[in-house]
């Protein structure tokens, strides 16, 4: 094909339309990215209802751009917890993991049950309880990694707390995902064990990988310029996203563990190449989230699910506080822990997906009002949680 025929091609309605679809959707997140930061604020909770206001239901349908958006949300996902991962050693956060177990069960405890209970009063089923368990269970991944790095609180004491969390919930997922796709589709017990099997040695291969391949790692990605360097970490770290996504983990999982095992200087190099593109690729992944709700089936469903999000609203603020706790943090960082955690997401989405293809559409218009409403009050919570946590600081004892 010559060159003036390829060019001919590239200027179909198509491209055109995808084209001006993605440049205004970028163009208005920067207006609103602006006005966030004028007030002090996390621009996250602007990017979700921008994309509310913009998909199915919503004032103004993408359709040219839908495909783009989707793939871009799921990169933008991935460069969250790879640069949240380059903030950390492999060894560190080892430690931290390990001393999060408690945490981690607390955790669970305190934020599956109320979900579990809800789904059963709501539908009289136990296989939606353990879709709903899920939901109100897991933290979002994408939310809580920008909302730490825009409030500047990435070297605070409570930030391995809230990352050992993350991570937990996280790898918890590569259990409970095949499992609960699997009973809610009706299938039997091999089935569950091939696909817990298979997601649990995936997150366990990436694992050893950070922890034993580091070093070399680091200087094979890192040892050249700055294009070079780019390509090879973003590559590697889609490449071993991709493999931890086909054997049903979790993509987000790996992307962080990639993060690990990059250190020193070439954590920080990377660090500094891969942020603007993390700023705009994370930018779409809150308003591709924001495009998977359709605003028309809230209202008949956002009264439980207000409830039912200010009850986890409060069970998440306990679990930051335990682990957070466990970490010697004081009242404000235990706090900012609870409150950044209380975001739901990605997460959440999905286990509600395969909810509806499974059967259980009721469970769907739930999940998406209970997920928007803690996506967006956790950001502009956390943003005032020193305020919030005033009260219960120790009273300064009298002369």
């Amino acid at each position: 094909m010559s060159v003036n025929g390829g060019l001919a091609a590239a200027t179909t309605p198509g491209i055109a339309d995808l084209l001006l679809e993605v440049g205004a959707v970028l163009f208005i997140l920067g207006i609103l990215g602006g006005f966030a930061r004028r007030f002090g604020l996390s621009p996250v909770p602007l990017y979700l209802l921008a994309g509310l206001m913009l998909g199915e239901g919503g004032a103004i349908s993408l359709d040219a751009s839908t495909g783009f958006l989707a793939v871009g949300a799921e990169i933008g996902l991935i460069l969250l917890l790879l640069t949240l991962g380059l903030e950390f050693s492999a060894d560190e956060f080892s430690s931290v993991l390990r001393r999060h177990v408690p945490s981690g069960v607390v955790d669970l405890l305190l934020n599956a049950t109320p979900g579990a209970v809800a789904g059963w009063l709501l539908f009289d089923s136990w296989t939606a309880a353990l879709v709903m368990a899920g939901v109100t269970w897991v933290s979002s991944s994408g939310i809580v990694a920008r909302v730490v790095s825009d409030l500047g609180r990435l070297a605070n004491r409570e930030t391995p707390s809230v990352l050992a969390i993350l991570v937990l919930e996280d790898i918890a997922m590569a259990v409970y995902l095949p499992l609960v796709a699997v009973l809610v589709a009706g299938g039997g017990a091999v089935e569950v064990l091939i696909g817990v099997s298979a997601s649990v040695t995936a997150v366990l291969l990436v694992l050893m990988g950070s922890r034993h391949f580091g070093d070399r790692l680091s200087h094979r990605l890192t040892n050249a310029e700055d294009e070079q360097v780019l390509l090879r970490v973003f590559g590697i770290t889609l490449v071993v996203a991709g493999l931890t996504t086909l054997l049903d983990a979790s993509a987000a999982v790996g992307a962080f563990l990639v993060g690990l095992a990059l250190t020193g200087q070439a954590a920080q190099r990377s660090r500094e190449l891969l942020s603007p593109l993390r700023d705009i690729f994370a930018a779409v992944f809150f308003v591709s989230f924001g495009l998977s709700i359709d605003p028309g089936t809230l209202p008949p469903v956002l009264f439980s699910a207000s409830i039912l999000a200010a009850i986890t609203l409060v069970t998440k603020v306990l679990t930051g506080w335990y682990a957070a706790g466990r970490d010697g943090a004081g009242a404000r960082g235990r706090m900012r822990a609870g409150l950044v955690l209380a975001a739901r997401g990605e997460f959440a989405v999905v286990i509600g997906g395969i909810a509806v293809v499974s059967g259980l559409d009721e469970v769907g218009p739930v999940t998406a009002a209970y997920v928007l409403i803690l996506a967006v009050a956790s950001p502009v919570l956390a943003r005032f949680a020193d305020e919030i946590a005033r009260p219960f600081m120790p009273k300064p004892v009298a002369a």
